[in-house]
C-alpha cells in the first residue's frame, strides 16, 4: 500500500497527504530508499513525501502542521523519475 500511495500522489490521482513511516532504522534496513532514487525507480524529490516518526505524538504533530499549512492541498503531478 505504501508504494501505491506514493504512485497515486506522484500521478496526481490523490491530493498530497502526510505519509508517515514509523521507525526510521527499521524502514531504512528493509527498503533502501536512496538506492531506489539512484536507480531511477523513484525521483529523489519523492523522498520528501515521506515523514519519519518515532512515536505517536511526533506523528500527530506533523499531521496537524501539514494540514495547517495545506488546508486543501491541490492535486499535483510530480515529474517522473529521471
Amino acid at each position: 500500500e505504501f508504494f501505491e500511495l506514493l504512485t497515486l500522489i506522484q500521478t496526481g490521482k490523490v491530493r498530497p497527504l502526510p505519509i508517515l513511516l514509523f521507525g526510521r532504522e527499521f524502514w531504512n534496513r528493509v527498503v533502501n530508499f536512496d538506492a531506489l532514487a539512484e536507480e531511477g525507480v523513484i525521483a529523489p524529490h519523492d523522498l520528501d513525501l515521506i515523514h519519519w516518526s518515532e512515536d505517536a505524538q511526533e506523528a500527530w504533530d506533523y499531521v496537524t502542521r501539514f494540514y495547517e499549512r495545506n488546508p486543501h492541498p491541490e492535486r499535483v503531478q510530480t515529474a517522473p523519475p529521471e
